[in-house]
């Protein structure tokens, strides 16, 4: 587990590490029921008091990444599945033919169950980005836009419980850890493809490259990026250099010509005006191959 502190950083020991933990879990480093350090261990590894450790471990117990197993340590969170499925949603799509239906001496119920695995099995006409944090779909579905001609549609997890009928025509793309919510959902005819986000090894070495202390950028859509983005470079950027967050919120540029270095989202990339700008890609290129071969199975 790569974790790297920094002491004399203006962010807190227990911000960094509890999002540098986020990070490796969203990146696939830490896997689902994989077990976590002890936390006088953590605090050996990284040298600092075991209350900071604890304090990230509730955090990040609170927040739902880290879970604890009776009689052990502290796992990342497995996936719950309900007990019960909930109903297709599908009806609506279908009222024309419900008194017809009747009339043939069908009940709703069988027709419901025909039509909704009618349509599953029909091929994919989209995608659908499935992810909790508004920025964070909007990022996945421009990435998507720019390398597949399909038509992307986004929702939340709790949109797709709400409706499943969401689903009907689409490949349900999830990052890793929010596909595992909802794989009790989807048909198994077509599962959701699970995203695997990007490391952050390029911005790294690049801020530990620069020669001169240097004002340092980051510019996004998403809070949440940029909040694990800050835990996650404190250690590289330390008292040396300054840094600073931008969060995007309308159509409208950011003039960042006074800074040395931006770190920019691919929303992002277009509308910061700067003397270097570095795009951090959300999704990462081996997801994007593995999409692409799915998608296309004869190319």
């Amino acid at each position: 587990m790569n974790i790297s502190l920094r002491q004399d950083s203006d962010v807190p020991l227990r911000h960094q590490l509890s999002e540098q933990i986020v990070f490796l879990i969203t990146t696939g480093e830490l896997r689902a029921g994989e077990e976590m350090p002890s936390v006088r261990a953590l605090a050996r590894r990284t040298n600092v008091h075991h209350n900071t450790v604890s304090k990230a471990y509730q955090e990040l117990v609170r927040r739902e990444w880290l879970t604890r197993k009776p009689g052990s340590r502290l796992v990342v969170r497995t996936p719950s599945s309900p007990a019960e499925p909930l109903a297709s949603g599908i009806d609506e799509l279908i009222n024309e033919t419900i008194q017809r239906a009747r009339k043939m001496g069908y009940s709703l119920q069988t027709l419901r169950s025909r039509v909704r695995e009618r349509l599953m099995a029909e091929p994919s006409d989209h995608l659908l980005v499935v992810e909790r944090e508004a920025g964070l779909r909007e990022i996945i579905q421009h990435e998507m836009e720019v390398e597949f001609e399909w038509r992307i549609e986004s929702c939340s997890p709790n949109d797709l419980v709400g409706e499943p009928g969401l689903m009907i025509g689409a490949q349900v793309l999830a990052p890793t850890h929010v596909a595992g919510d909802i794989a009790w959902l989807i048909s198994a005819k077509r599962p959701c493809f699970p995203l695997q986000y990007s490391n952050a090894v390029e911005q790294t070495t690049t801020i530990r490259g620069l020669d001169l202390p240097s004002n340092i950028a980051l510019v996004s859509v998403s809070a949440s990026l940029l909040k694990t983005a800050r835990g996650l470079l404190a250690a590289s950027i330390g008292r040396v250099h300054t840094y600073q967050e931008v969060l995007l919120s309308e159509e409208y540029e950011v003039d960042l010509r006074g800074a040395d270095l931006v770190f920019c989202d691919s929303i992002a990339m277009p509308r910061v005006m700067s003397k270097r700008k570095i795009q951090y890609q959300l999704v990462s290129s081996d997801s994007v191959r593995e999409l692409r071969t799915i998608l296309s199975p004869d190319s």
